[in-house]
């Protein structure tokens, strides 16, 4: 299991650094304009299909039956059920696909109802190049799920690496050869669903599992099938419409919001990829142990725990973001067509989506204690009225503040999320704030305050305009200044008696020591 671990998450880490080297491409070549704005919504569009059909819902619907079935029923019963799964999606998003090449129009109008003359014939274009690649990579999705059910986790991690590498190579062609960067790149994506669906489908091949094409039929497996699709894509549909909302809004914003916000959410999600994602897989299984054994006191522990340690990771993080915004935009992004004044725009979108950090983990600390209970309804139906509160408060905001509106109303929806969750398990008896838990929170954001004022003193004093400074000489400050703030913020969890550094220290020792004994 460790193994397997290490392999999938190491491959993520090197396509998550990856992804950052494209976005910084990106940024760099395009800027903040109105060919960015057109080609991120022609990348919306295929991507928000795929997390619905491909990564989301029915693959998590569809590996635990290909397992069972492989470990039950042999080989050729879960070969068959695999050609049948893989043979209704392809279908269905082929028929997905020709209907929105034809009325594309439509559908960017859907997407970016603010988007007019060139930015929106631009936007079309582009994406009748890109949408192909949801129809692709959801059959790659598929067939990684089949190699993970195998417990082939390599080719399948890998394999998603590649449209990083493809992606990089196209906009380094578009730019430096073609002179048409937004087109090429474009056609970089669907290359890269090319590349994807080839490589996991050999690797499928080798291990004997690849599944055949066949006339799709509503058989018992499929119905199957498509019953426990339904809970995860509601899931998945409400989290797509809120990303949606939010693109949406923007386009009635002035030329470059959606790039500036773009941008700002993709390092907003570095911290709530990595912490929210650990925290609700470790947390799962866990929390359905204990609530199978009926053990309701280890449950209020786990919970308390978890949320404990969540904060001790994310509130750091929230509050460096706030406080070093606009250096961090500028250090990432701020080269070429993507100038400091983009940065400094970006940076306030960051701190707006910074702010809501500890929800969005909470959020996936919290839901999981719904899913060990077996209630997938509830959560869903919080989704659904967060949904609903986004679109009002975007409504509200997007005039008075611009583009801090949309991050801004991410934000407020998901600390109402995130209350509503913690509410209802707390009235079921599953959580209780401990004692433990409430005086260590305090204590941490205390430790978390102190560290912003030490650095908004040191960037002030050491580093007046860092945005605006040389690239190689403001990376370094701005790494400077996050060594400085993590110094900081470990002395006072210390003085505060949250985390002991000697003891951690000793801990970690006495660990290192143990591995190297074997």
């Amino acid at each position: 299991m460790l193994r397997n671990f290490l392999t999938v998450g190491s491959w993520t880490m090197l396509s998550r650094v990856l992804g950052l080297v494209r976005d910084q491409l990106l940024a760099a070549f395009l800027g903040a304009g109105p060919v960015q704005d057109a080609y991120l919504i022609a990348l919306r569009l295929p991507n928000m299909f795929r997390r619905l059909f491909g990564e989301g819902a029915f693959n998590a619907a569809f590996v635990p039956m290909f397992t069972e079935r492989y470990e039950t029923k042999g080989h050729q019963s879960a070969l068959r059920f695999a050609g049948q799964a893989l043979s209704g999606l392809m279908l269905w998003l082929a028929l997905l696909t020709i209907l929105a090449e034809i009325f594309m129009p439509l559908v960017v109008e859907c997407i970016g109802s603010g988007l007019t003359g060139t930015r929106f014939e631009t936007a079309v274009h582009l994406s009748r190049i890109t949408f192909p690649y949801m129809l692709l990579i959801c059959g790659a999705a598929l067939v990684s799920g089949v190699l993970n059910g195998l417990g082939k986790f390599t080719a399948a991690a890998a394999a998603y690496v590649t449209f990083n590498i493809i992606g990089i190579a196209a906009i380094l062609l578009g730019a430096l050869v073609w002179h048409n960067t937004a087109v090429v790149s474009a056609w970089g994506v669907t290359l890269s669903g090319v590349v994807q669906l080839g490589a996991l489908y050999w690797a499928a091949r080798r291990a004997g599992m690849a599944p055949h094409l066949t006339w799709p039929s509503l058989s018992p497996d499929m119905r199957a099938l498509l019953r426990r699709m339904g809970p995860g894509l509601v899931g998945s549909g409400v989290t797509q419409i809120n990303l949606t909302v939010d693109t949406i809004i923007a386009t009635h914003l002035p030329v470059g919001t959606p790039s500036i916000l773009y941008f700002a959410d993709r390092i907003n999600q570095l911290p709530l990829g990595v912490l929210g994602s650990a925290a609700g897989t470790a947390l799962l299984p866990l929390l359905t142990r204990h609530i199978a054994n009926k053990d309701r006191a280890a449950v209020h522990s786990s919970l308390n725990r978890a949320i404990d340690y969540t904060l001790l990771l994310t509130l750091p993080a929230m509050i460096g973001m706030i406080v070093l915004a606009s250096p961090i935009m500028a250090a990432l992004f701020g080269y070429g067509h993507f100038t400091v004044s983009d940065a400094i725009l970006s940076g306030q979108c960051l701190q707006a989506y910074a702010l809501g950090l500890p929800a969005f983990v909470l959020i996936k600390v919290l839901s999981p204690a719904f899913f060990a209970e077996g209630d997938t309804v509830t959560p869903v139906r919080i989704g659904f009225f967060t949904l609903a509160l986004n679109l009002v408060l975007n409504l509200l905001l997007y005039r008075p503040l611009g583009h801090i509106g949309p991050p801004l109303a991410s934000t407020i929806a998901a600390f109402v999320n995130c209350t509503l969750l913690a509410v209802i398990l707390h009235r079921r008896g599953l959580f209780i704030a401990d004692p433990l838990l409430k005086g260590r929170a305090l204590r941490i954001a205390g430790a978390g305050i102190m560290m912003a004022l030490w650095v908004a003193a040191a960037e002030k004093l050491a580093a007046p305009g860092l945005p605006a400074w040389h690239g190689v000489w403001r990376l370094g400050m701005l790494t400077a200044l996050i060594i400085f703030g993590m110094l900081v913020y470990a002395v006072m969890l210390d003085a505060l008696k949250v985390v002991r550094l000697r003891d951690a220290t000793v801990a970690f020792q006495s660990r290192l020591n143990r591995r190297r004994a074997r």
